[in-house]
């Protein structure tokens, strides 16, 4: 059994609140994630609709004042997240307790630094919640084996990119060697950007090899940059692969005593915490 510690008591009406804010299976709780879903996207969509000039002229005042009431509204959920929440802080550090809090601070810094308020789009990212809210299990499964795959090939990933840190670095000195200021290329790390954006096969065209060596060198880069993009894709690849073969029928509840969710259809008890959980729920 988890020790009191572990599994902090609520009072009953922290509890419910619990419930209803972090719980999808009842019909409370799916009727608050669903209003909940529907003001992001309304919110979202006052915050590009003021950044149109069209609309801002004519609606400007009306899409500020609709922005301010999602925010406030965001607001008071945020924090009733927090009070139901059995561990504050844990809540406030997850990602969509991190989430949550940006979703609400670009209005407040817009008091500040004009402008600020555009950056409220990030509260799309919250329309994550809807694989839970209804009950979408088995896409659940598919991220947190995509999320797997990407913790355990984080290492390789950044050896890799390091690896072609140095590369793009040694093509950008070569070029600037070769080409120099006259041919645009001012400076190593201007050279360095132009590197990038060749083997990346973006092309901008701002800045091109003139001399032959130059663009035998360009050619180099061309080729090694359609080599690479192979190598994290297979690295990633793989990884998914060998994680769907161990993958397990997850459901959408969460834990009363640190709100982390995906956990087997049959758990009792908590897969981080070991706190107990509620009487499994059927999934449809």
């Amino acid at each position: 059994m988890a020790s009191p510690l572990e599994n902090p008591a609520l009072s009953p009406w922290r509890e419910k609140l619990r419930v209803i804010i972090f719980e999808a299976d009842t019909p409370a709780g799916k009727a608050f994630d669903v209003g909940l879903l529907v003001a992001i996207c309304l919110s979202v969509l006052a915050v590009t609709l003021d950044s149109v000039n069209a609309y801002q002229s004519q609606h400007g005042r009306a899409l500020g004042i609709a922005e301010w009431v999602f925010t406030l509204l965001f607001s008071v959920e945020y924090a009733l997240r927090l009070i139901c929440s059995p561990r504050p802080l844990r809540y406030a550090r997850s990602f969509f307790g991190v989430v949550d809090l940006l979703a609400i601070l670009p209005t407040y810094l817009s008091l500040l630094f004009p402008g600020a308020q555009s950056m409220a789009v990030i509260r799309g990212l919250r329309l994550l919640r809807i694989f839970r809210v209804f009950k979408l299990g088995q896409f659940l499964g598919e991220a947190s084996a995509l999320q797997n795959a990407l913790s355990a090939t984080r290492h390789k990933i950044t050896v890799f990119l390091g690896t072609i840190a140095i590369v793009v670095t040694i093509l950008g000195a070569a070029m600037y060697l070769i080409e120099g200021e006259e041919n645009g290329f001012t400076s190593i790390p201007a050279a360095i950007y132009w590197s990038i954006v060749t083997m990346t096969t973006v092309g901008y065209g701002d800045m091109a090899p003139v001399t032959v060596s130059g663009k035998v060198l360009a050619s180099i880069v061309m080729i090694l940059g359609y080599s690479i993009i192979a190598v994290p894709t297979g690295i990633v690849t793989a990884e998914i692969v060998e994680s769907a073969a161990a993958s397990r029928k997850i459901t959408t509840r969460s834990c009363p005593g640190c709100l982390s969710e995906g956990h087997d259809r049959d758990a009792i008890y908590c897969n981080q915490c070991a706190a107990p959980l509620e009487v499994p729920i059927k999934e449809d």
